[in-house]
């Protein structure tokens, strides 16, 4: 289906919801680091903590998520995540106004919020599954990937401004109030969901061992799954390793400003924007396999010509360039990906798939960055970021070779 079909009004709702809590999330761009730093006076070490331990605990903590939400309407999974965030976000205003915010708080809804999030994506993508005809996922993933980047694009130099005006939580409460606007408009979704077939015979009220590693054991069991998840969770965990190194090596030793820094990565979000706009019409002409495995293999070309940024003008428009061409080919590859994955993966379940994809990703991203901080203490960041280039040329390797775009039936129940 081209890339400006209608997709339906019930779509249109889930997409401005999705577009609120983008908005919001963008806006708030390195929030908490930026109030540990300058309410709380803390040191990079535990800004990095605030970071990393969030991540990691909050995905721990979304694994059991992924059972219970299966045997669930996914729509009010959404909604609660919504109003647990907005809640959570709320409870920083609040300890601030009174003076009582501390690191821990600080640390307890970053994990709150990293679990939600991870409980949320899954339950969307489950929905969005159900609400959208399988020819169509590709042009409904286009839109929300091109939200995303749009968002992108605007969210972080709005944030700043506000930041500015307003003080340190106004993007705190931005970000809260786009929950609420996210949680009205999955309430105004008219289709009625319907029930879940029940996975078990329900005899036990909680999920086991097997249920939280049922979503790993269906991906490593895929022919076309497996590789792809291997490909993602590699790709991602290299690009997001090197983003602290070339900070340090951008705004230290190549003495770029803060503003020319900012500038290099939000002007090329435009082109994820192009991509993500270009990834259904793709599809009609070329077939979802051959654009998933073109822009797989073209977006793991560019990083390793982050290696060799230099100061001034010329420098700030490598930087540019290399990162515009690699988010482009990400805007065409995320939302090819995430229609293939969708139509790969058996309705009953989805939210486990999702949620074990997710987990993995966020663990492999704080692993390998730091990793590659260690990698950096040992030869330089212009170094370790040239390995992680290297590395990436290899990735396409890891796509699957076979065309496999049959959607499965549904798991027996018991």
């Amino acid at each position: 289906m081209a890339g400006g079909a209608p997709l339906g009004r019930d779509f249109g709702r889930l997409w401005a919801a999705y577009a609120a809590s983008a908005v919001g999330t963008r806006l708030a761009f390195d929030a908490f680091p930026l109030i540990a730093i300058t309410v709380l006076h803390r040191g990079a070490a535990e800004v990095s903590a605030l970071a990393a331990l969030g991540a990691a605990v909050g995905a721990a903590a979304a694994i059991p998520l992924g059972p219970w939400t299966e045997s669930r309407r996914k729509r009010p999974v959404m909604v609660a995540a919504d109003l647990v965030r907005c809640a959570a976000l709320l409870s920083v205003v609040a300890a601030y106004a009174l003076g009582r915010l501390g690191f821990p708080h600080l640390l307890a809804v970053a994990v709150v919020v990293a679990a939600s999030d991870i409980a949320s994506g899954a339950a969307s993508g489950a929905f969005l599954k159900w609400l959208v005809r399988p020819d169509d996922l590709v042009t409904a993933q286009g839109r929300l990937e091109s939200t995303n980047w749009t968002a992108t694009v605007l969210g972080p130099p709005l944030g700043g401004g506000l930041i500015a005006l307003l003080g340190p939580v106004a993007t705190v409460v931005a970000d809260a109030a786009s929950y609420v606007l996210s949680a009205a408009g999955l309430r105004a979704i008219r289709v009625e969901e319907p029930s879940p077939r029940k996975p078990s015979t329900g005899r036990r009220s909680r999920p086991d061992a097997g249920d939280l590693l049922a979503g790993w054991r269906h991906i490593l069991a895929h022919p076309v799954l497996r590789p792809l998840f291997l490909h993602t969770v590699l790709v991602n965990g290299l690009i997001m390793a090197v983003a602290p190194l070339l900070a340090v090596l951008m705004l230290g030793p190549l003495g770029f400003p803060p503003w020319q820094y900012g500038l290099a990565f939000a002007v090329p979000c435009l082109g994820g924007l192009l991509g993500a706009r270009l990834a259904g019409r793709l599809v009609t002409r070329f077939g979802r396999h051959r654009v998933l495995r073109t822009a797989g293999t073209l977006r793991a070309l560019w990083s390793v010509g982050l290696a060799f940024v230099h100061p001034g003008v010329t420098g700030l428009l490598l930087v540019m360039a290399v990162e515009c061409a690699l988010i482009a080919c990400t805007g065409v590859f995320n939302p090819v990906f995430a229609a293939q994955r969708l139509a790969l993966t058996a309705p009953d379940r989805v939210v486990r798939v999702l949620t074990a994809w997710s987990v993995t990703g966020k663990v492999s991203i704080a692993a390998l960055t730091a990793l590659w901080g260690l990698l950096a203490l040992a030869t330089g960041p212009r170094v370790a970021i040239a390995l992680a280039g290297v590395l990436l040329l290899a990735t396409p390797l890891l796509l699957p070779r076979r065309e496999a775009l049959e959607e499965p039936e549904p798991a027996p129940t018991p």
